[in-house]
């Protein structure tokens, strides 16, 4: 029914590290070259346990903007956009958020995690309660059938799939919708109509998801349909009503393997990371002073690399001949610790070295960065005053 879109967002939280790059960044400027794309900075996800802080908020932004593009994440191929400057994000919330049950929201994982993790903090509000519900709206928004997320996320996705098949239940219901529906069946023309009939009936019946898929496939093909037609065929198909919103699907990702400077995984938390412009000196400097194998005393003492941190940088940023001589000249004690540290210093200034040639005409002139998110943000605002045309309509709330 909709073009295939995929969707993902990021909290500002200022200069992004090599984590983010190997995590997030990486997957993202893969997928701009297979699905349209839409990549928002999650400004007012921030609030949500940042609400005392905001000033940091708008540097954090454009730093982590220029970050993106110094990735590779190109203007030309995704959409980027800030999410507050979209006020249809919070307005979908809005509606939503009178028919989402509470309980709905508690039972989210993340929700007594993040509560437990910052217990400094008193997220007893409103907002930090109802983020995932602005994070599905976020996605229902745009119809976004694809949402890259770690395994972590997946309860996020699921929760919204919920939510839009509740919402399209409650709201889908046209007057007249069954007599419509068949009179757009017949528009199909024989063969395919009775095709769709079979479909349906072996999902209805019994719950065959390959039916729905053959269905959905087969009503995407047929050109001559009307928009408001494929809506009804899709709800007919499914024994809801019309579908408003679209229930997203989730493009696993693999978790960053990317180890911090101490060996545990790099996070800003835990002060053991190295920025994605970070200066060659700096990378240089942090390398050296990394902890190594603590039994390996002397420089004639043999190691054991599986002891050590730099070891796992090796595995990121080392070929096969030179992990095979980092290993044996740590266990034969042939070469010293920081001798083994200059292949991982090289190979990171080398991933870093396009991406700071990227962002330095950024820095020369920030009001690039500007017009490229004023565009996107023009983009996605277009996309999500459809959806809410079609929200405010079902829910009666267009006052024609």
């Amino acid at each position: 029914m909709y073009a295939e879109r995929v969707l993902s967002g990021m909290r500002p939280t200022g200069a992004l590290h090599l984590g983010h790059y190997h995590g997030v960044l990486k997957n993202w400027v893969q997928l701009q070259h297979e699905y349209p794309c839409l990549f928002f900075v999650a400004d007012w996800h921030a609030l949500t346990t940042n609400y005392d802080n905001p000033q940091s908020i708008e540097k954090s932004t454009w730093d982590m903007v220029i970050d993106w593009l110094a990735a590779g994440v190109d203007p030309n191929q995704a959409t980027l956009f800030i999410q507050s400057r979209v006020p249809e994000h919070a307005e979908l919330h809005l509606l939503m958020s009178m028919m989402t049950p509470l309980g709905w929201l508690e039972r989210v994982p993340t929700y007594k995690d993040q509560q437990e993790k910052l217990a400094n903090k008193d997220l007893s509000t409103y907002g930090f309660l109802g983020y995932p519900l602005l994070m599905s709206a976020d996605i229902l928004i745009y119809r976004a059938d694809k949402v890259p997320v770690g395994e972590d996320q997946i309860p996020h996705v699921e929760f919204t799939r919920e939510l839009a098949r509740r919402f399209n239940h409650m709201y889908g219901r046209e007057p007249g919708f069954e007599d419509k529906a068949r009179e757009a069946v017949k528009k199909l023309g024989g063969k395919k109509a009775r095709l769709y009939e079979e479909l349906r009936v072996r999902f209805q019946q019994d719950g065959d998801k390959d039916a729905v898929e053959q269905a959905r496939a087969m009503l995407n093909d047929i050109q001559h349909l009307s928009t408001q037609d494929r809506e009804r065929l899709f709800g007919f198909l499914e024994g809801t009503g019309k579908m408003i919103l679209v229930e997203p699907g989730y493009l696993l990702t693999e978790e960053s393997k990317m180890p911090g400077l101490d060996g545990q995984k790099m996070s800003k938390s835990y002060n053991n990371t190295i920025t994605l412009r970070e200066s060659e000196e700096s990378v240089a400097k942090k390398i050296k002073g990394m902890p190594t194998d603590t039994q390996r005393v002397r420089r004639t003492d043999p190691g054991d690399p599986a002891r050590c941190p730099v070891w796992q940088l090796h595995q990121v940023y080392s070929d096969d001949a030179t992990r095979e001589w980092a290993q044996q000249g740590c266990r034969t004690a042939g070469i010293g610790c920081i001798e083994c540290k200059q292949p991982v210093i090289e190979g990171i200034l080398k991933e870093q070295a396009p991406m700071r040639e990227r962002a330095q005409v950024y820095l020369d002139d920030p009001t690039l960065v500007k017009n490229i998110i004023a565009d996107g943000c023009e983009k996605a605002r277009e996309m999500a005053r459809e959806t809410m045309r079609d929200v405010r309509e079902s829910m009666g709330l267009e006052y024609h």
